[in-house]
C-alpha cells in the first residue's frame, strides 16, 4: 500500500505515513495496516522495537481521512463511521499495551487521528516544528483516539482547555501536557532512526535528545486552571470574559467558534475520567460519542463547513454553549448497550 510503508529494517519494525500531499491522513486501510503489523510484530523475536514516522512535510500525520464518513453518512448509512472508528480504537488500544517499546517520531502538526498512533506509545519525539492538538470539537465530534484519556491526564485543568479550544501544543508544551516525552531536532531523526534499527536499543535516544524550552501551557498554569476549573461550560465562558489576557481572549474565540454540543460533552468526558485515567475506559466513552456524532450530533455540518464546501460557517445545533442541556450530553454519553464498543481481552 503506498499511503503506508510497513517493513522490517534490521531490529526495528517500521512504519512511515506516505501521504505527504495529504498530510498523511490516516485511511482506513492505514488503521488496519498498523494493527495488522503489530499483530505480526508483538511476537516476533527478530522485532526488539517499533519505529514510526512519516514522509517529509509539514505533518506527520493531521487527522483522520473523514470524507468518506462524511459521503456514507449524508447517505443514511452511519454504519461505515461507527465500523471505522470501533477498528481505529482497537488499533490504538493496542499501540497502548504494545510489550515492545515504540518509538514516534512527531514533526509539524500532530492532531487528531495523528496523536491517536503516536502519543499511546512509549517513547514520544517531538521536534521543533511540532504543533500537537485535538481539534475535534471544530468539527462537531469530541477528542478520541484515546485522546480523552491523555487529557483526562494533564496537570491541573489543562486538558479542558486543550479540549474544548483546540489549542495547539508546541514541542515543549506536548512535553508538559504529557502527550510527549523528548524534543529532539529533526535534523537528528534520521541518525536516531538508522541506530534504532541496527541496535533495537531505545537508550539510544537519551543521547539526542535536546531541552525542550519554556512551555506556553506552564506559563499560563494558573489562569488556565483558575478558568478551566469552573463547573460547567457556561461558567467557564463566563470566567474568559472577566479574565482580560491574551490566552484568555483567544480561547474565548475558539469556544464560540467550536461546537457547543461537543464541546460540553467532551467536558464531561474529560472530567469523567480524570479520578482514575484508563486509555481502555477512554476509548470506550469517545466511541459512544462518535457512534452518535453524525446521526444525533454536530459532526456532519462541521465537515461540511470545514472540509466539504469549506466555507468556515458552521450551523450548530445551539447558537451557544448556555443552549447545551445536561440530558442532551447525557444522551451522547449513554451507554449502546450490545453495540458497545468490545477490545479484546489480550489487551489486558
Amino acid at each position: 500500500m503506498d499511503d503506508i510503508l510497513i517493513r522490517r529494517v534490521g531490529r526495528a519494525g517500521r512504519i512511515t505515513l506516505n501521504r505527504a500531499r495529504a498530510m498523511n491522513a490516516l485511511t482506513y486501510d492505514m488503521c488496519l495496516a498498523i494493527e495488522a503489523a503489530l499483530d505480526a510484530w508483538r511476537d516476533d523475536a527478530q522485532v526488539a522495537l517499533v519505529v514510526i514516522d512519516a514522509a517529509p512535510g509539514k505533518a506527520f500525520c493531521a487527522g483522520g481521512d473523514i470524507q468518506q464518513m462524511y459521503r456514507s453518512a449524508t447517505a443514511g448509512d452511519f454504519a461505515y463511521g461507527q465500523r471505522f472508528w470501533a477498528d481505529e480504537y482497537r488499533m490504538n488500544a493496542k499501540i497502548a499495551a504494545f510489550p515492545k517499546p515504540y518509538v514516534a517520531l512527531m514533526q509539524g502538526f500532530t492532531m487528531g487521528g495523528g496523536v491517536g498512533v503516536s502519543c499511546h506509545g512509549s517513547h514520544r519525539i517531538v521536534g521543533t516544528t511540532s504543533q500537537i492538538a485535538m481539534p475535534e470539537c471544530g468539527i462537531g465530534l469530541v477528542p478520541d483516539v484515546g485522546g480523552s484519556y491523555l487529557l483526562a491526564s494533564a496537570p491541573g485543568h489543562i486538558g479542558e482547555y486543550l479540549g474544548i479550544t483546540s489549542a495547539r501544543m508546541s514541542g515543549a508544551d506536548a512535553i508538559y501536557a504529557g502527550f510527549a516525552d523528548s524534543l529532539i531536532p529533526e535534523a537528528c531523526w534520521l541518525e536516531l532512526i538508522e541506530i534504532l534499527e541496527k541496535t533495537g536499543d531505545v537508550a539510544t535516544i537519551d543521547k539526542f535528545v535536546s531541552p525542550s524550552g519554556e512551555s506556553a501551557l506552564r506559563a499560563s498554569r494558573n489562569v488556565i486552571d483558575t478558568v478551566f476549573s469552573a463547573p460547567s461550560l457556561a461558567e467557564i465562558e463566563q470566567s474568559l470574559l472577566q479574565i482580560p489576557v491574551e490566552l484568555s481572549q483567544n480561547a474565548l474565540k475558539s469556544l464560540r467558534r467550536n461546537s457547543p454540543l461537543s464541546a460540553a460533552v467532551t467536558l464531561e468526558m474529560i472530567r469523567n475520567l480524570r479520578p482514575e485515567p484508563d486509555i481502555r475506559r477512554a476509548l470506550a466513552q469517545e466511541y459512544r460519542v462518535t457512534s452518535r456524532a453524525a446521526e444525533h450530533g454536530d459532526f456532519i455540518e462541521g465537515i461540511r463547513a470545514a472540509i466539504i464546501d469549506k466555507d468556515r460557517a458552521p450551523k450548530w445545533k445551539h447558537r451557544s454553549v448556555a443552549e447545551v442541556t445536561a440530558s442532551e450530553i447525557s444522551f451522547m454519553l449513554a451507554p449502546l448497550g450490545d453495540k458497545e464498543l468490545k477490545i479484546e481481552e489480550e489487551l489486558s
